[in-house]
C-alpha cells in the first residue's frame, strides 16, 4: 500500500470533492475497480473529499455518471505538477535572460548619432564625413576613438573651429562650431595656447582645457593669450596641454559709403535720402558676410556730407568666436 501511495504521489494525484446521494455506491465502484483512493473524508452524509492519482481520475468520470454525482478537483500535487509549474516560469525565466541580454549587448552599440551646430548652422556633407571617421548607427561603442575622430575631423574640414563628442547611453552628441574661416589648426598631440584672432572685449571665455588668462570684460588685441596651454595643480609641477575652450567676444566693424546727391540726370536724393540709401547699401555687404545677422548687437550710424553728396559711415559690433590655436614651440 505505502509503495502504491509513493507512486501515486510520484505520478502526480488530486484531492477532489464529490458529491451526491449514492457516495457509497461510488466508493464501491471505485474499490471493484481496483481504483485507487486514500485520504477519504466524508461530510453531511452527500460529500466525500478524497485523493486519486492522475491517471486514475480520467476513470472517475465513468464513475460519477453511474452514481449520479459531481465531481470538483480541489488541488493538485506530485512531482508532474510541480514541474509542470517550473516549467511555466523557467520558460518565463529564459525569456527574461533573452530580454536582459538583448539590452545589454544593445547597450554596447550606438543607435543614434546626434549632430549639434551652434547657431544652427550648416555644413556641407557633415554627416557622411563623421560616418567615414567611424561614428555611426550600429558601431560598437569601445571602437569610437573620440580624441582621434575629433582631430581627424578639424584637419580634415577648415570650416570647423571646435567640436566636442559625448557618447551618452547609446546616443553620440557632435557639438561642433564653425569657423568663420579657415583655422589654423593644431595637431591634438602638440601643446598650444588659444590666442585671438580679432581684437574685440569679451562675453565669453570657456576653458575645458588649459589655463584662462582673459576673463569676461576684458578688450583683447589680436594675437593675445586668452587660454594659456598649460596647467599648474595644487600639488603637481605646472604641465603643458592643448589648449581647448571657447572665446566669444565683441568685435568692431566701420564701414563707409559715399552717395551722390545726383546719381544720374533722372533721379537725385535729399540729405535723408542719400543717407538712408548709404546705410541701406552697407547692410547688404554686411548681410553677405556674416552667418547670422543676429550676431549683430549694437550699429551706429554718422555722415559727413559734402558738396556733391554725403559720406555715410556705420560702425556695428558683432559677437564672434575669436579663438584661434596657436602651437607652443
Amino acid at each position: 500500500m505505502f509503495i502504491k501511495l509513493l507512486v501515486r504521489l510520484l505520478l502526480g494525484y488530486v484531492r477532489i470533492e464529490v458529491e451526491g446521494y449514492y457516495i457509497e455506491r461510488f466508493i464501491n465502484i471505485c474499490t471493484n475497480n481496483k481504483i485507487l483512493i486514500w485520504n477519504l473524508k466524508r461530510e453531511k452524509g452527500v460529500k466525500l473529499y478524497l485523493n486519486i492519482g492522475i491517471k486514475d481520475f480520467k476513470k472517475i468520470s465513468t464513475v460519477a455518471r453511474k452514481t449520479n454525482c459531481k465531481v470538483k478537483i480541489l488541488r493538485k500535487r506530485g512531482i508532474p505538477f510541480l514541474l509542470n509549474k517550473y516549467k511555466k516560469r523557467k520558460i518565463f525565466a529564459i525569456f527574461l535572460i533573452l530580454i536582459l541580454l538583448t539590452i545589454f549587448i544593445s547597450s554596447k552599440y550606438v543607435w543614434n548619432v546626434d549632430i549639434s551646430i551652434k547657431d544652427d548652422l550648416k555644413l556641407d556633407n557633415i554627416d557622411e564625413d563623421i560616418k567615414i571617421l567611424g561614428i555611426s548607427k550600429g558601431v560598437k561603442k569601445d571602437e569610437i576613438d573620440t580624441d582621434k575622430v575629433i582631430n581627424e575631423l578639424r584637419l580634415k574640414r577648415d570650416d570647423i573651429a571646435w567640436v566636442g563628442i559625448d557618447i551618452e547611453g547609446t546616443t553620440v552628441k557632435i557639438n561642433i562650431v564653425k569657423a568663420d574661416k579657415a583655422p589654423n589648426i593644431v595637431d591634438n598631440s602638440d601643446y598650444c595656447n588659444i590666442i585671438a584672432s580679432k581684437s574685440g572685449v569679451i562675453q565669453k571665455i570657456i576653458a575645458q582645457n588649459g589655463t584662462a588668462i582673459a576673463k569676461v570684460g576684458d578688450t583683447v588685441q589680436k594675437g593675445d593669450v586668452l587660454i594659456a596651454g598649460y596647467m599648474e595643480g595644487k600639488y603637481t609641477d605646472t604641465r603643458y596641454v592643448h589648449s581647448l575652450g571657447e572665446v566669444e567676444a565683441i568685435v568692431a566693424y566701420q564701414k563707409s559709403k559715399d552717395v551722390k546727391f545726383k546719381v544720374n540726370e533722372e533721379k537725385t536724393y535729399s540729405l535723408d535720402e542719400a543717407i538712408k540709401t548709404g546705410s541701406d547699401a552697407i547692410m547688404t555687404e554686411i548681410s553677405a558676410n556674416l552667418k547670422n545677422e543676429d550676431n549683430i548687437v549694437n550699429k551706429k550710424i554718422d555722415y559727413n556730407e559734402h558738396e556733391d553728396g554725403v559720406v555715410v559711415t556705420m560702425v556695428f559690433e558683432v559677437l564672434e568666436n575669436i579663438g584661434e590655436e596657436q602651437k607652443i614651440e
